[in-house]
């Protein structure tokens, strides 16, 4: 394999590991008890809605990787490299405390690299989730009177992501740039801790995610001795901060800033090992909510810290947002 695909098969695999975070983040955007909110892949319905549909669309632009000496490495300026994601979700309530939704994201690949121009698309990774709401009203309050009044929002669950994308080991892709998912389930075991006090919102969410080991016997559509494929356990953290805006008719904008870490350790397949990783960002999102909270507008920057030491054997790349909630009561 000469060193031009070698590189491109890099930037590809790092193009699905990122996708799989997305379709994963706990990001909730705004105070999740009273409006609902979360990311596309973590739908979550407001306190006594039924259901709720989402629609996001996500641009991102790579602009360089941390090796495995955690070192910030920029990519060439004539390299061009860039992923679009539209991400359709559904998300249902089952009983007073249960939740449950799917997203479905559909992949377009557009790079320019080493002065080659390439473009792919196809569905990515489906991801299906529950949520046990450990609460039983709205615990957004506008100033506190008692201890009570402190009670957060408490949301534990699962996700389980569905290889349902183009990857390296099916039976149609025979080429890096037309990987679209990362061919492996992982289920994912997540919680959010949400307290709103007027006008401010503090949420932690979190996941511990473990891979299913498949079997694999080719690789971009060449056969290869038979092996097990195993990647290791996987962490994510993120803190975030919210500032709510009461507009004349009762909506509002929220303005939320948050901090995030993922870890994920290192992997085994045949008898090489797939190195871990770490990446550290942080991401900015404004959102309009209608009066009857019915309506959700979101636009959000996601930033991986371009320096040493943020991050390891991953891609720094800028994302941007823009999405619609609609909640059912």
């Amino acid at each position: 394999m000469n060193t031009s695909r070698s590189s491109s098969k890099t930037v590809q695999s790092c193009k699905v590991i990122v996708s799989s975070i997305l379709l994963l983040s706990s990001s909730i955007t705004l105070a999740a008890s009273c409006c609902g909110g979360g990311s596309a892949g973590s739908l979550i319905i407001p306190k006594f809605g039924k259901k709720i549909v989402d629609v996001t669309f996500d641009m991102e632009h790579y602009q360089g990787k941390w090796n495995s000496n955690r070192k910030y490495i920029a990519d060439p300026k004539a390299d061009d490299l860039n992923q679009y994601r539209l991400n359709l979700g559904y998300g249902q309530r089952l009983s007073s405390n249960w939740q449950a939704a799917i997203v479905i994201p559909y992949v377009w690949n557009d790079n320019q690299f080493s002065g080659e121009t390439t473009k792919s698309n196809g569905l990515g990774d489906t991801s299906a989730s529950f949520w046990y709401e450990a609460f039983d009203r709205v615990t957004c309050v506008y100033q506190v009177n008692s201890l009570a009044d402190l009670k957060p929002a408490m949301y534990f669950g699962g996700s389980l992501t569905i290889p349902t994308g183009k990857s390296a080991f099916g039976d149609h892709v025979s080429d890096d740039y037309e990987i679209t998912g990362r061919g492996l389930y992982r289920f994912d075991a997540n919680f959010v801790i949400e307290k709103t006090v007027y006008p401010l919102t503090v949420t932690l969410t979190g996941s511990y995610g473990k891979y299913f080991a498949r079997p694999v016997n080719q690789e971009y559509g060449n056969p290869v001795e038979p092996y097990t494929k195993r990647l290791g356990d996987r962490k994510s953290l993120s803190a975030s901060l919210g500032y709510t805006v009461f507009l004349e008719d009762l909506d509002t904008v929220t303005f939320t800033t948050a901090l995030s870490q993922l870890n994920e350790a290192e992997g085994k397949a045949a008898n090489t090992k797939n190195p871990a990783i770490e990446k550290q960002s942080a991401a900015f999102t404004a959102a309009y909510a209608s009066p009857d909270l019915r309506y959700v507008y979101k636009a959000t920057w996601s930033h991986a810290f371009a320096a040493n030491d943020r991050g390891m054997n991953f891609p720094v790349t800028d994302i941007f947002t823009l999405g619609l909630s609609y909640a059912f009561n």
